[in-house]
């Protein structure tokens, strides 16, 4: 699933994966813990558009 969407996952596409709604996943993501703080590290600001990195996303979930 990951990486059929290219080396960048938006936060919707992040938000299925996770089985979770866009509006709930950044409330999820101000938060702190650890799933969120690794979650978070792989987050990348183009422009105004918040993206994150599949592979470590891939990494952090167990995935790959």
């Amino acid at each position: 699933v990951l990486f059929r969407s290219g080396p960048l996952l938006s936060i919707n596409q992040l938000a299925a994966i996770l089985d979770r709604t866009p509006g709930g996943l950044r409330t999820t993501l101000r938060s702190s813990g650890e799933w969120v703080n690794k979650i978070n590290a792989t987050r990348l600001r183009l422009r105004r558009r918040l993206y994150f990195r599949a592979v470590e996303v891939a990494d952090v979930l167990g995935i790959r």
